[in-house]
């Protein structure tokens, strides 16, 4: 009986180890298989990654390419931009010339000539604050009134008395006032006061400024504070002295203003200028910001 038993033992010992060595080949080739299955999942892995990648770098220049299409676009569609633009003020400029009478920039003293039958478009009074007759209307041309209001009332505040001796005048106006000075004066009058439809006084934008204590003759008003202030401040509100020193018109005459507009004015006085100076076709270069 010891004896079976011990063969009994032997055998399943034997199976013990034939099942042993069976596992750990089994075992074996699984470890392969699952390293070959590992490798091939890696092999794939890296491809796709590779693949994702290159898709990536594709996907990465045709944005960029994109991106500098979308650029030049941008780039083309502002360029358009301004040229509408600059086009769309260039037509308003234009639109504003042609808009703008071309008689208030033209050099008249003694050069061109105004019929009968012009006036400003709009006539307003100027206020019956800064007039030197209270019992007159004085009239100017309805745009350039807030200019000459603006001056007029900035002067005030810095202590001036500037008050407006003539404005307006019609052609049958000027032409009695010369009959009046030629009567008095004989052909003395010519150095100071123009022929009907060569006044200034006719556009409706020049006006004659006296002060109080200097009167309607004018005279010493270029001694007194309030030309000094006209001189240095005058062109800030468009306006010019038409008639200085050594003109070849008339004589000199510091009572006597013209509005040209703020950009105008301010190049006259920037590069000492007179509007004089000037040929007609510079100036009416100006026309189209003559009122801004």
């Amino acid at each position: 009986m010891k004896q079976m038993a011990g063969i009994g033992a032997g055998i399943l010992g034997v199976g013990v180890l034939f099942g042993g060595i069976f596992w750990i080949q089994k075992s074996s080739t699984d470890l392969a298989s699952a390293r070959l299955e590992l490798a091939q999942m890696q092999e794939e892995h890296a491809k796709t990654e590779a693949e994702i990648e290159a898709r990536l770098e594709e996907k990465t220049s045709q944005s960029i390419a994109l991106e500098g299409q979308l650029r030049l676009l941008e780039e083309e569609h502002s360029d358009s931009k301004r040229t509408v633009r600059k086009l769309s003020e260039e037509v308003q400029d234009l639109e504003k010339i042609v808009e703008t009478d071309p008689e208030l920039l033209a050099k008249y003293s003694k050069v061109y000539f105004l019929n009968e039958n012009y006036a400003p478009s709009t006539l307003a009074p100027v206020p019956s604050l800064f007039v030197f007759q209270k019992d007159r209307t004085y009239e100017v041309h309805a745009q350039m009134e807030p200019f000459l209001t603006d001056l007029l009332e900035e002067s005030a505040k810095d202590g001036m008395a500037l008050l407006v001796a003539s404005a307006y005048r019609s052609f049958a106006t000027q032409t009695a006032l010369k009959s009046s000075y030629t009567v008095r004066y004989g052909s003395g009058a010519n150095a100071f006061s123009a022929e009907q439809g060569y006044s200034e006084h006719q556009l409706g934008t020049t006006v004659d400024l006296t002060t109080p204590s200097v009167g309607g003759t004018f005279a010493g008003f270029d001694k007194t504070d309030e030309y000094e202030w006209l001189t240095d401040n005058a062109w800030r509100y468009g306006f010019i002295l038409s008639y200085p020193r050594g003109n070849s018109y008339y004589q000199y005459e510091p009572w006597h203003w013209r509005f040209v507009g703020t950009e105008l004015a301010e190049r006259l006085h920037e590069e000492k200028e007179t509007f004089y100076d000037l040929d007609q076709r510079t100036l009416d270069k100006y026309l189209g910001v003559l009122f801004d």
